[in-house]
Protein backbone atom coordinates (compact mmCIF):
# COMPACT_ATOMS: atom_id res chain seq x y z
CA UNK A 1 0.00 0.00 0.00
CA UNK A 2 1.68 3.12 -1.01
CA UNK A 3 -0.50 6.07 0.03
CA UNK A 4 -2.45 6.16 3.57
CA UNK A 5 -5.54 3.45 3.87
CA UNK A 6 -8.96 4.68 3.27
CA UNK A 7 -10.61 5.10 6.87
CA UNK A 8 -14.26 3.37 7.07
CA UNK A 9 -15.95 3.45 10.26
CA UNK A 10 -19.21 2.26 10.74
CA UNK A 11 -21.24 2.54 13.17
CA UNK A 12 -24.69 -0.14 13.71
CA UNK A 13 -26.72 2.35 15.50
CA UNK A 14 -28.42 0.25 18.45
CA UNK A 15 -27.00 -3.37 17.33
CA UNK A 16 -27.17 -6.05 20.58
CA UNK A 17 -23.52 -7.93 21.10
CA UNK A 18 -25.67 -10.46 21.90
CA UNK A 19 -27.71 -10.81 18.62
CA UNK A 20 -24.77 -11.53 16.26
CA UNK A 21 -23.85 -14.91 15.66
CA UNK A 22 -20.26 -14.12 15.64
CA UNK A 23 -20.61 -13.37 19.32
CA UNK A 24 -22.22 -16.83 19.84
CA UNK A 25 -25.74 -16.13 19.57
CA UNK A 26 -27.62 -19.41 18.44
CA UNK A 27 -29.86 -17.53 15.82
CA UNK A 28 -27.71 -17.02 12.13
CA UNK A 29 -28.75 -13.14 12.14
CA UNK A 30 -25.05 -12.29 11.05
CA UNK A 31 -23.74 -14.22 8.36
CA UNK A 32 -22.10 -11.42 6.48
CA UNK A 33 -20.42 -10.19 9.25
CA UNK A 34 -19.10 -13.46 10.74
CA UNK A 35 -16.96 -13.53 7.31
CA UNK A 36 -15.81 -10.28 7.82
CA UNK A 37 -14.96 -11.59 11.73
CA UNK A 38 -13.21 -14.40 10.59
CA UNK A 39 -10.68 -12.05 8.49
CA UNK A 40 -10.46 -9.11 11.41
CA UNK A 41 -9.66 -8.98 15.04
CA UNK A 42 -13.21 -9.07 17.27
CA UNK A 43 -12.55 -7.66 20.40
CA UNK A 44 -15.52 -9.90 23.16
CA UNK A 45 -15.06 -7.38 25.60
CA UNK A 46 -15.92 -3.90 24.54
CA UNK A 47 -17.73 -0.74 26.28
CA UNK A 48 -19.47 1.67 24.92
CA UNK A 49 -19.35 5.05 27.51
CA UNK A 50 -22.37 5.80 27.24
CA UNK A 51 -26.31 4.34 26.62
CA UNK A 52 -27.37 6.44 24.20
CA UNK A 53 -26.62 7.78 21.06
CA UNK A 54 -24.96 11.42 21.48
CA UNK A 55 -22.52 10.83 24.51
CA UNK A 56 -21.75 7.68 22.69
CA UNK A 57 -20.64 9.35 19.17
CA UNK A 58 -19.12 12.10 21.08
CA UNK A 59 -16.70 9.25 22.96
CA UNK A 60 -16.43 7.86 19.20
CA UNK A 61 -15.08 11.69 17.79
CA UNK A 62 -13.19 12.91 20.58
CA UNK A 63 -11.41 9.86 22.37
CA UNK A 64 -12.89 11.35 26.05
CA UNK A 65 -15.38 9.50 28.77
CA UNK A 66 -19.18 11.63 28.51
CA UNK A 67 -17.86 13.72 31.66
CA UNK A 68 -14.95 15.25 30.26
CA UNK A 69 -16.34 15.94 26.58
CA UNK A 70 -19.98 17.43 28.70
CA UNK A 71 -22.09 16.21 25.42
CA UNK A 72 -24.87 14.51 27.76
CA UNK A 73 -27.87 15.76 26.86
CA UNK A 74 -29.95 16.46 23.38
CA UNK A 75 -29.52 20.11 24.45
CA UNK A 76 -25.66 19.96 24.50
CA UNK A 77 -23.31 20.92 22.09
CA UNK A 78 -19.74 19.84 21.92
CA UNK A 79 -17.44 22.42 22.86
CA UNK A 80 -15.08 23.99 20.34
CA UNK A 81 -11.86 23.70 22.36
CA UNK A 82 -12.46 19.86 21.80
CA UNK A 83 -10.86 18.88 18.19
CA UNK A 84 -13.22 16.26 16.40
CA UNK A 85 -11.91 13.33 14.84
CA UNK A 86 -13.02 14.53 11.76
CA UNK A 87 -11.12 17.79 12.12
CA UNK A 88 -7.87 16.13 13.30
CA UNK A 89 -8.20 13.51 10.15
CA UNK A 90 -9.13 16.45 7.72
CA UNK A 91 -6.52 18.67 8.66
CA UNK A 92 -4.21 15.30 8.59
CA UNK A 93 -4.89 15.61 4.26
CA UNK A 94 -7.96 13.23 4.90
CA UNK A 95 -11.03 14.00 2.65
CA UNK A 96 -14.11 13.50 5.20
CA UNK A 97 -17.29 12.41 4.41
CA UNK A 98 -20.29 11.15 6.33
CA UNK A 99 -23.26 9.43 5.39
CA UNK A 100 -25.51 9.82 8.51
CA UNK A 101 -28.87 7.95 9.50
CA UNK A 102 -29.44 9.23 13.01
CA UNK A 103 -31.04 12.69 13.16
CA UNK A 104 -29.57 13.51 16.82
CA UNK A 105 -26.10 12.88 14.63
CA UNK A 106 -26.91 14.37 11.28
CA UNK A 107 -29.47 17.11 12.26
CA UNK A 108 -29.85 18.01 15.68
CA UNK A 109 -26.54 20.92 15.89
CA UNK A 110 -24.48 19.72 18.86
CA UNK A 111 -20.80 19.71 17.20
CA UNK A 112 -20.68 16.04 15.85
CA UNK A 113 -20.90 17.48 12.07
CA UNK A 114 -17.74 19.31 12.50
CA UNK A 115 -14.63 18.87 10.63
CA UNK A 116 -16.49 16.65 7.29
CA UNK A 117 -16.11 18.41 4.36
CA UNK A 118 -19.17 16.27 3.35
CA UNK A 119 -22.08 15.59 5.48
CA UNK A 120 -24.57 13.57 3.98
CA UNK A 121 -27.82 13.14 5.94
CA UNK A 122 -30.35 10.45 5.04
CA UNK A 123 -32.68 11.53 8.18
CA UNK A 124 -34.89 14.13 8.65
CA UNK A 125 -37.90 16.28 6.81
CA UNK A 126 -35.24 17.31 4.20
CA UNK A 127 -32.86 14.31 2.94
CA UNK A 128 -29.68 15.34 1.63
CA UNK A 129 -27.86 14.15 -1.54
CA UNK A 130 -24.69 13.38 -2.03
CA UNK A 131 -22.20 16.13 -2.79
CA UNK A 132 -21.18 15.86 -6.44
CA UNK A 133 -17.84 16.81 -5.66
CA UNK A 134 -15.86 16.70 -8.89
CA UNK A 135 -18.93 17.80 -10.68
CA UNK A 136 -19.90 21.36 -12.64
CA UNK A 137 -23.44 21.87 -12.16
CA UNK A 138 -25.30 24.80 -14.54
CA UNK A 139 -26.63 27.53 -13.06
CA UNK A 140 -29.87 26.33 -12.51
CA UNK A 141 -28.35 23.04 -10.79
CA UNK A 142 -26.51 25.86 -8.85
CA UNK A 143 -29.25 27.81 -7.87
CA UNK A 144 -31.22 24.26 -6.76
CA UNK A 145 -28.27 23.47 -4.47
CA UNK A 146 -28.62 26.49 -2.63
CA UNK A 147 -32.45 26.60 -2.50
CA UNK A 148 -32.26 23.25 -0.76
CA UNK A 149 -29.45 24.08 1.39
CA UNK A 150 -31.30 26.50 2.77
CA UNK A 151 -34.90 24.87 3.12
CA UNK A 152 -32.66 21.89 4.40
CA UNK A 153 -30.64 25.03 7.50
CA UNK A 154 -34.74 26.02 7.92
CA UNK A 155 -35.84 22.17 8.39
CA UNK A 156 -32.88 21.37 10.59
CA UNK A 157 -33.30 24.36 12.96
CA UNK A 158 -37.93 23.09 13.67
CA UNK A 159 -36.19 19.56 14.28
CA UNK A 160 -33.29 21.25 16.92
CA UNK A 161 -35.96 22.58 18.83
CA UNK A 162 -38.14 19.74 18.91
CA UNK A 163 -34.66 17.43 20.13
CA UNK A 164 -34.19 20.39 22.73
CA UNK A 165 -37.72 21.32 23.85
CA UNK A 166 -39.33 19.23 26.37
CA UNK A 167 -43.13 20.87 25.48
CA UNK A 168 -42.42 19.96 21.70
CA UNK A 169 -40.81 16.52 22.23
CA UNK A 170 -44.52 15.70 24.34
CA UNK A 171 -46.36 17.49 21.51
CA UNK A 172 -44.54 15.55 19.18
CA UNK A 173 -45.93 11.96 20.86
CA UNK A 174 -49.30 13.51 20.72
CA UNK A 175 -51.57 10.96 18.23
CA UNK A 176 -52.31 13.61 15.54
CA UNK A 177 -48.45 13.96 15.62
CA UNK A 178 -46.60 10.83 15.15
CA UNK A 179 -48.12 9.35 12.37
CA UNK A 180 -47.47 13.08 10.52
CA UNK A 181 -43.43 12.85 11.79
CA UNK A 182 -42.60 9.31 11.49
CA UNK A 183 -43.71 9.61 7.99
CA UNK A 184 -41.56 12.95 7.08
CA UNK A 185 -39.37 12.58 9.50
CA UNK A 186 -37.57 9.48 7.85
CA UNK A 187 -36.90 9.22 11.22
CA UNK A 188 -34.75 5.59 10.64
CA UNK A 189 -32.82 7.28 7.50
CA UNK A 190 -32.19 5.14 4.21
CA UNK A 191 -29.70 2.04 5.04
CA UNK A 192 -28.90 0.98 1.50
CA UNK A 193 -28.76 4.51 0.40
CA UNK A 194 -26.43 5.09 2.53
CA UNK A 195 -24.32 2.72 2.36
CA UNK A 196 -24.10 2.62 -1.63
CA UNK A 197 -23.51 6.28 -1.31
CA UNK A 198 -19.82 5.07 0.58
CA UNK A 199 -19.41 2.65 -1.56
CA UNK A 200 -19.37 5.16 -4.47
CA UNK A 201 -17.21 7.49 -3.31
CA UNK A 202 -14.64 4.93 -1.75
CA UNK A 203 -14.37 3.50 -5.56
CA UNK A 204 -14.97 5.61 -7.89
CA UNK A 205 -13.45 8.54 -5.82
CA UNK A 206 -15.10 11.43 -7.76
CA UNK A 207 -13.92 14.91 -5.82
CA UNK A 208 -10.84 13.39 -4.49
CA UNK A 209 -7.40 14.30 -5.16
CA UNK A 210 -4.89 12.29 -6.23
CA UNK A 211 -3.68 9.91 -3.86
CA UNK A 212 -5.68 11.40 -0.75
CA UNK A 213 -7.08 9.17 1.37
CA UNK A 214 -10.70 8.96 2.69
CA UNK A 215 -12.23 8.89 5.64
CA UNK A 216 -15.77 7.90 5.76
CA UNK A 217 -18.37 7.55 8.77
CA UNK A 218 -21.19 5.93 7.92
CA UNK A 219 -24.22 5.48 10.74
CA UNK A 220 -26.75 2.93 9.74
CA UNK A 221 -30.16 2.73 11.96
CA UNK A 222 -32.04 -0.49 10.75
CA UNK A 223 -31.93 -2.53 14.27
CA UNK A 224 -33.28 1.17 15.74
CA UNK A 225 -37.09 1.30 16.40
CA UNK A 226 -39.48 1.54 14.53
CA UNK A 227 -39.47 -2.13 13.60
CA UNK A 228 -39.76 -2.51 10.11
CA UNK A 229 -37.65 -5.57 8.77
CA UNK A 230 -37.63 -6.95 5.25
CA UNK A 231 -40.81 -9.90 5.31
CA UNK A 232 -38.09 -12.78 4.25
CA UNK A 233 -36.37 -12.21 7.70
CA UNK A 234 -39.96 -11.40 9.24
CA UNK A 235 -40.56 -14.92 7.99
CA UNK A 236 -37.34 -16.32 9.02
CA UNK A 237 -37.04 -14.88 12.30
CA UNK A 238 -40.44 -13.21 13.43
CA UNK A 239 -42.81 -15.77 11.73
CA UNK A 240 -45.88 -15.25 14.76
CA UNK A 241 -45.79 -11.45 13.32
CA UNK A 242 -46.91 -12.81 10.24
CA UNK A 243 -49.83 -15.31 11.59
CA UNK A 244 -50.84 -13.94 15.31
CA UNK A 245 -52.91 -11.74 14.38
CA UNK A 246 -52.62 -10.11 18.05
CA UNK A 247 -48.92 -10.09 17.72
CA UNK A 248 -49.23 -7.78 14.39
CA UNK A 249 -51.71 -5.52 15.92
CA UNK A 250 -48.87 -5.34 19.27
CA UNK A 251 -46.14 -4.45 16.87
CA UNK A 252 -48.28 -1.90 14.87
CA UNK A 253 -49.14 -0.48 18.52
CA UNK A 254 -45.64 -0.19 19.61
CA UNK A 255 -44.07 1.47 16.50
CA UNK A 256 -46.87 4.17 16.81
CA UNK A 257 -46.12 4.79 20.45
CA UNK A 258 -42.85 6.95 20.50
CA UNK A 259 -43.35 7.87 24.26
CA UNK A 260 -43.07 3.56 24.78
CA UNK A 261 -39.61 3.98 22.32
CA UNK A 262 -38.12 6.72 24.98
CA UNK A 263 -39.80 5.30 28.70
CA UNK A 264 -37.42 2.72 29.66
CA UNK A 265 -40.20 0.49 31.61
CA UNK A 266 -41.98 -2.32 29.27
CA UNK A 267 -45.54 -1.89 28.80
CA UNK A 268 -45.61 -5.12 26.70
CA UNK A 269 -45.84 -7.62 29.42
CA UNK A 270 -44.16 -11.09 29.45
CA UNK A 271 -46.70 -12.24 26.71
CA UNK A 272 -45.33 -9.92 23.79
CA UNK A 273 -41.42 -9.83 24.82
CA UNK A 274 -40.61 -12.76 22.25
CA UNK A 275 -42.39 -10.66 19.29
CA UNK A 276 -40.02 -7.56 20.18
CA UNK A 277 -36.86 -9.87 20.71
CA UNK A 278 -38.17 -11.78 17.13
CA UNK A 279 -38.37 -8.59 15.01
CA UNK A 280 -35.36 -7.34 15.96
CA UNK A 281 -33.46 -10.13 15.38
CA UNK A 282 -35.52 -9.73 11.86
CA UNK A 283 -33.73 -6.60 11.18
CA UNK A 284 -30.77 -7.51 12.68
CA UNK A 285 -30.53 -9.74 9.77
CA UNK A 286 -31.80 -7.20 7.21
CA UNK A 287 -29.40 -4.85 7.98
CA UNK A 288 -26.56 -7.84 7.72
CA UNK A 289 -27.40 -8.30 4.24
CA UNK A 290 -27.00 -4.20 3.41
CA UNK A 291 -24.00 -4.01 5.17
CA UNK A 292 -22.57 -7.50 3.53
CA UNK A 293 -23.43 -6.10 0.19
CA UNK A 294 -21.84 -3.07 1.05
CA UNK A 295 -18.18 -4.89 1.93
CA UNK A 296 -18.73 -7.13 -1.03
CA UNK A 297 -19.20 -4.15 -3.03
CA UNK A 298 -15.81 -2.79 -2.41
CA UNK A 299 -14.27 -6.38 -2.01
CA UNK A 300 -14.83 -6.74 -5.74
CA UNK A 301 -13.78 -3.45 -6.87
CA UNK A 302 -9.96 -4.27 -4.66
CA UNK A 303 -10.92 -1.02 -2.72
CA UNK A 304 -11.62 -3.54 0.46
CA UNK A 305 -7.56 -4.39 0.46
CA UNK A 306 -6.83 -0.66 1.45
CA UNK A 307 -9.56 0.21 3.71
CA UNK A 308 -8.77 0.27 7.71
CA UNK A 309 -12.19 -0.59 8.55
CA UNK A 310 -13.77 -0.28 11.95
CA UNK A 311 -17.21 -1.37 13.03
CA UNK A 312 -18.35 -1.28 15.98
CA UNK A 313 -22.22 -0.17 18.32
CA UNK A 314 -22.99 3.11 19.82
CA UNK A 315 -25.15 1.27 22.40
CA UNK A 316 -27.29 -1.56 22.45
CA UNK A 317 -31.60 -2.18 23.74
CA UNK A 318 -33.44 -3.12 25.90
CA UNK A 319 -35.98 -5.81 24.72
CA UNK A 320 -37.85 -6.53 28.04
CA UNK A 321 -34.98 -8.01 30.14
CA UNK A 322 -35.41 -6.32 34.00
CA UNK A 323 -38.62 -5.07 32.86
CA UNK A 324 -36.87 -2.51 30.76
CA UNK A 325 -37.35 -1.48 26.76
CA UNK A 326 -35.52 0.78 24.83
CA UNK A 327 -32.25 2.78 26.01
CA UNK A 328 -32.96 6.09 27.66
CA UNK A 329 -31.31 4.94 31.09
CA UNK A 330 -29.38 1.77 32.03
CA UNK A 331 -25.89 0.73 32.31
CA UNK A 332 -26.59 -3.07 31.92
CA UNK A 333 -24.59 -4.69 29.19
CA UNK A 334 -27.72 -5.09 26.81
CA UNK A 335 -27.06 -1.81 26.72
CA UNK A 336 -23.09 -1.05 26.63
CA UNK A 337 -21.49 -4.55 25.89
CA UNK A 338 -20.88 -3.89 22.17
CA UNK A 339 -19.53 -5.61 19.29
CA UNK A 340 -16.47 -4.48 17.90
CA UNK A 341 -14.40 -5.89 14.65
CA UNK A 342 -11.66 -4.36 13.15
CA UNK A 343 -10.46 -4.98 9.53
CA UNK A 344 -6.89 -4.28 9.07
CA UNK A 345 -5.34 -4.45 5.49
CA UNK A 346 -2.01 -3.18 7.03
CA UNK A 347 -1.69 -6.34 9.50
CA UNK A 348 -1.50 -4.49 12.77
CA UNK A 349 -4.65 -6.30 14.23
CA UNK A 350 -4.31 -9.96 13.33
CA UNK A 351 -6.95 -11.34 10.76
CA UNK A 352 -9.08 -13.91 12.75
CA UNK A 353 -7.90 -13.42 16.14
CA UNK A 354 -10.11 -12.64 19.14
CA UNK A 355 -8.93 -10.68 21.71
CA UNK A 356 -10.72 -10.92 25.28
CA UNK A 357 -9.56 -8.39 27.40
CA UNK A 358 -11.72 -5.22 28.68
CA UNK A 359 -11.75 -2.23 25.80
CA UNK A 360 -13.59 1.46 25.75
CA UNK A 361 -15.02 2.62 22.43
CA UNK A 362 -13.30 6.19 23.25
CA UNK A 363 -10.02 4.40 22.06
CA UNK A 364 -11.90 4.25 18.54
CA UNK A 365 -10.14 7.76 18.11
CA UNK A 366 -6.87 7.00 19.12
CA UNK A 367 -6.73 3.62 16.69
CA UNK A 368 -8.15 6.17 13.87
CA UNK A 369 -5.61 8.30 13.98
CA UNK A 370 -3.00 5.95 14.49
CA UNK A 371 -4.19 3.60 11.55
CA UNK A 372 -3.74 7.70 9.99
CA UNK A 373 -0.36 8.15 11.17
CA UNK A 374 -1.58 11.31 12.90
CA UNK A 375 -1.92 9.92 16.23
CA UNK A 376 0.61 11.26 18.91
CA UNK A 377 3.41 9.42 21.11
CA UNK A 378 0.73 9.24 23.75
CA UNK A 379 -2.43 8.63 21.02
CA UNK A 380 -0.63 5.60 19.95
CA UNK A 381 -0.40 4.21 23.27
CA UNK A 382 -4.19 3.94 23.68
CA UNK A 383 -4.35 2.31 19.88
CA UNK A 384 -6.52 -0.80 19.96
CA UNK A 385 -4.03 -2.34 18.52
CA UNK A 386 -1.36 -2.51 21.84
CA UNK A 387 -1.01 -5.62 23.69
CA UNK A 388 -3.56 -6.35 26.29
CA UNK A 389 0.03 -6.06 28.30
CA UNK A 390 0.73 -2.40 27.05
CA UNK A 391 -2.81 -1.45 27.67
CA UNK A 392 -2.66 1.85 29.42
CA UNK A 393 -6.24 1.29 31.25
CA UNK A 394 -5.51 -1.53 32.69
CA UNK A 395 -8.47 -3.16 31.20
CA UNK A 396 -10.78 -0.59 33.18
CA UNK A 397 -13.51 0.89 31.75
CA UNK A 398 -16.27 3.16 32.45
CA UNK A 399 -19.74 4.06 31.60
CA UNK A 400 -21.56 6.66 32.15
CA UNK A 401 -25.40 6.54 31.58
CA UNK A 402 -27.39 9.85 32.43
CA UNK A 403 -31.39 10.51 32.41
CA UNK A 404 -32.29 11.84 29.29
CA UNK A 405 -33.44 15.82 30.66
CA UNK A 406 -36.09 16.03 28.13
CA UNK A 407 -37.70 12.75 28.42
CA UNK A 408 -37.33 12.39 32.06
CA UNK A 409 -40.32 15.89 32.51
CA UNK A 410 -42.47 13.60 30.35
CA UNK A 411 -41.63 10.18 32.07
CA UNK A 412 -42.26 12.14 35.52
CA UNK A 413 -45.85 13.45 34.63
CA UNK A 414 -47.27 10.30 32.96
CA UNK A 415 -45.78 7.35 35.21
CA UNK A 416 -43.84 9.04 38.42
CA UNK A 417 -44.92 6.34 40.90
CA UNK A 418 -42.72 3.71 38.47
CA UNK A 419 -40.66 6.44 37.37
CA UNK A 420 -39.17 6.96 40.82
CA UNK A 421 -39.53 3.77 41.98
CA UNK A 422 -36.82 2.25 39.44
CA UNK A 423 -34.43 5.28 40.11
CA UNK A 424 -35.02 6.75 36.40
CA UNK A 425 -34.31 10.16 37.30
CA UNK A 426 -31.12 8.96 38.69
CA UNK A 427 -27.75 8.94 36.71
CA UNK A 428 -25.76 5.66 36.54
CA UNK A 429 -21.94 5.25 36.55
CA UNK A 430 -20.24 1.76 35.99
CA UNK A 431 -17.00 0.74 36.33
CA UNK A 432 -15.80 -2.82 34.38
CA UNK A 433 -12.41 -4.04 36.03
CA UNK A 434 -11.68 -7.98 35.53
CA UNK A 435 -14.23 -10.02 35.57
CA UNK A 436 -16.16 -7.57 37.91
CA UNK A 437 -18.72 -4.43 37.02
CA UNK A 438 -20.48 -2.17 39.07
CA UNK A 439 -23.40 -0.07 38.59
CA UNK A 440 -23.84 3.08 41.29
CA UNK A 441 -26.81 4.92 40.60
CA UNK A 442 -27.42 8.22 42.55
CA UNK A 443 -25.37 8.50 46.04
CA UNK A 444 -26.45 5.49 47.65
CA UNK A 445 -27.73 2.11 45.56
CA UNK A 446 -25.01 -0.07 44.23
CA UNK A 447 -24.60 -3.54 42.16
CA UNK A 448 -21.47 -5.78 41.43
CA UNK A 449 -22.14 -8.68 38.93
CA UNK A 450 -19.37 -11.35 38.17
CA UNK A 451 -19.59 -10.97 34.15
CA UNK A 452 -17.30 -13.99 33.89
CA UNK A 453 -20.00 -16.33 35.21
CA UNK A 454 -23.25 -14.16 35.31
CA UNK A 455 -22.86 -12.11 31.76
CA UNK A 456 -26.53 -11.11 32.16
CA UNK A 457 -26.39 -9.48 35.41
CA UNK A 458 -28.95 -11.22 37.52
CA UNK A 459 -27.29 -11.73 40.81
CA UNK A 460 -26.49 -8.70 42.57
CA UNK A 461 -22.87 -9.65 45.23
CA UNK A 462 -22.66 -6.42 46.52
CA UNK A 463 -23.50 -7.31 50.49
CA UNK A 464 -20.84 -10.99 49.49
CA UNK A 465 -17.84 -8.72 48.09
CA UNK A 466 -17.65 -5.54 50.19
CA UNK A 467 -13.86 -5.13 49.60
CA UNK A 468 -14.25 -5.88 45.92
CA UNK A 469 -17.31 -2.56 45.73
CA UNK A 470 -15.37 -0.35 48.01
CA UNK A 471 -11.95 -1.12 45.50
CA UNK A 472 -14.15 -0.15 42.50
CA UNK A 473 -16.11 2.51 44.22
CA UNK A 474 -12.67 4.39 44.52
CA UNK A 475 -12.11 3.82 40.39
CA UNK A 476 -15.27 5.06 39.27
CA UNK A 477 -15.19 8.34 41.66
CA UNK A 478 -12.08 9.12 38.75
CA UNK A 479 -15.03 10.39 36.30
CA UNK A 480 -17.94 10.91 38.64
CA UNK A 481 -16.00 13.77 40.43
CA UNK A 482 -16.86 15.96 36.87
CA UNK A 483 -20.30 14.69 36.47
CA UNK A 484 -21.79 16.75 39.22
CA UNK A 485 -22.78 13.36 40.95
CA UNK A 486 -22.44 12.81 44.54
CA UNK A 487 -19.91 10.76 46.43
CA UNK A 488 -20.32 6.72 46.32
CA UNK A 489 -22.06 5.24 49.79
CA UNK A 490 -22.75 1.87 50.01
CA UNK A 491 -25.83 0.00 50.30
CA UNK A 492 -26.19 -3.40 50.41
CA UNK A 493 -29.12 -4.00 47.64
CA UNK A 494 -29.12 -7.71 47.10
CA UNK A 495 -30.99 -9.50 49.53
CA UNK A 496 -29.16 -12.37 50.30
CA UNK A 497 -31.84 -14.77 52.55
CA UNK A 498 -34.25 -14.64 49.48
CA UNK A 499 -34.25 -18.61 48.45
CA UNK A 500 -33.56 -17.59 44.21
CA UNK A 501 -31.18 -15.63 45.62
CA UNK A 502 -29.19 -17.99 47.44
CA UNK A 503 -29.67 -20.70 44.54
CA UNK A 504 -28.18 -18.32 42.36
CA UNK A 505 -25.00 -17.38 44.34
CA UNK A 506 -24.13 -21.52 45.50
CA UNK A 507 -24.71 -21.94 41.31
CA UNK A 508 -21.70 -18.87 41.02
CA UNK A 509 -20.02 -20.84 43.83
CA UNK A 510 -20.21 -17.98 46.04
CA UNK A 511 -22.36 -19.57 48.99
CA UNK A 512 -21.25 -23.62 49.96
Amino acid sequence: MSRRPDIVLLVLDTQRRDRLSCYGYARPTSPHLDALAAESTMFRRAFATAQWTIPSHASLFTGLYPSAHATRQSSAALPVSIPTLAERLAAGGYMTAAFCNNPLVGVVNNGLRRGFESFLNYSGLLTSRPNQAGARPGPIGRYRQWFKGRLAEALNQVQNSFARSEAMLEFAFTPLMVPLWQTALSFKGNTPRSLNDAARLLIERRGVARDQPVFAFINVMGVHTPYHPARRALERFAPDVLRDREAARYLRRFNGDVFGWLAPFSAAGERYHHVLSDVYDAEVATQDAHVGAFIDRLRRSGALDHTFLLICADHGDHLGEKGLVGHTVSAYNELVHVPLLVRDPRGDFARGATLDHTVSLRRVFHTLLSAAGLATSGERDLSLAQSPAADPDGGTVFVEAEPLQNVLGIMLRRRPDLARARRFDQPRRAVVSGAYKLIQTGADDVELYDLDNDPHELTNLVALLPERVEELQERISMVTHAADMPPPSLRPAADTDDPIVQRRLKELGYLE
